[in-house]
């Protein structure tokens, strides 16, 4: 695996890359890095694709901007970046937060991103509006990472007690001791607390935009993690939102799918990437 830096739309990105072929973007979600992915990567790279990982704008070794940015924003990037590493083109998976930047970036440019994959997540204007407010049985966290100046201030020294509860939760033995390590060391970075809840700050700006635009005509999977997230919410969400879905379980997982079964994800992933469109 080979780190680098790129400087586009006005930010400074890191990315780690591996293998060569066909591009693959992995899109991470909070609170990760393009860690998230390390176990992935080279098996996607041994399976004849040119991988490459981004820390998005706010996270790990990338820029954090002042203020704070929407998910059409995080696609923008990601777009000068492929072009930036000279592939016109390239399949796509998000995970998270990061299937949000990912379904933006096929929105805006819909002749680049050939293939999509959505994870663990709900979908801007497609479903996610319902699951923010915690009166209605939505998440707490939603609210209050969106106030991440004041997230990011009663966060300040208890970084390692707020995350490593989303951690142990979100994974089943696929994030390392190590990666705790290295993901934390990123998130105690001046002001890295606060680039990751700005990532939560236009959800409900980025479904109106999402709404905008008409559905995506790629072929898309939706991926979940058998004991991840319930399945049907982003399902019935990409379903309204693209044309051409398809949908599996990744066996033995949970939120962090690609860390806790890689080699499953990287085959499963490979068949979709080669699949003939419908």
């Amino acid at each position: 695996m080979h780190h680098a830096r790129a400087d586009v739309n006005g930010v400074r990105l890191h990315y780690v890359t591996a293998g060569t072929g066909p591009a693959v973007v992995l899109v991470h979600g909070w609170p990760f890095t393009w860690i998230e992915w390390r176990a992935l990567i080279p098996l996607l790279a041994a399976q004849g694709f040119t991988v490459i990982a981004p820390d998005l704008r706010g996270s790990g070794d990338s820029t954090i901007p002042a203020g704070h940015w929407t998910k059409r924003d995080e696609a923008e990037d990601l777009h000068q970046l492929l072009h930036h590493l000279g592939h016109p083109q390239a399949y796509v998976v998000g995970t998270d937060l990061g299937t949000m930047t990912a379904h933006a970036w096929a929105q805006t440019y819909p002749h680049e991103v050939t293939r999509l994959v959505l994870s663990e997540a709900y979908l801007p204007g497609y479903g996610l509006e319902d699951h923010m407010n915690p009166a209605t049985g939505g998440s707490w966290h939603f609210g209050f990472h969106a106030q991440s100046t004041l997230a990011a201030a009663l966060t300040a020294g208890r970084e390692a007690q707020y995350l490593s509860r989303f951690w142990s939760m979100m994974s089943r033995g696929g994030i390392t001791d190590a990666d705790r390590a290295d993901l934390l060391r990123a998130y105690t970075a001046p002001d890295a607390m606060r680039g990751g809840f700005a990532r939560y700050v236009t959800l409900v700006d980025d479904g109106r935009a999402a709404r905008a635009s008409g559905p995506l005509g790629m072929p898309v999977l939706v991926l979940n993690g058998e004991f991840g997230l319930p399945q049907q919410i982003l399902l019935d969400g990409a379903r309204r939102a693209a044309t051409d879905v398809h949908a599996d379980l990744v066996p033995d997982a949970a939120h962090t799918f690609a860390a806790d079964n890689p080699r499953w994800t990287a085959e499963r992933l490979a068949r979709f990437f080669a699949a003939p469109a419908a």
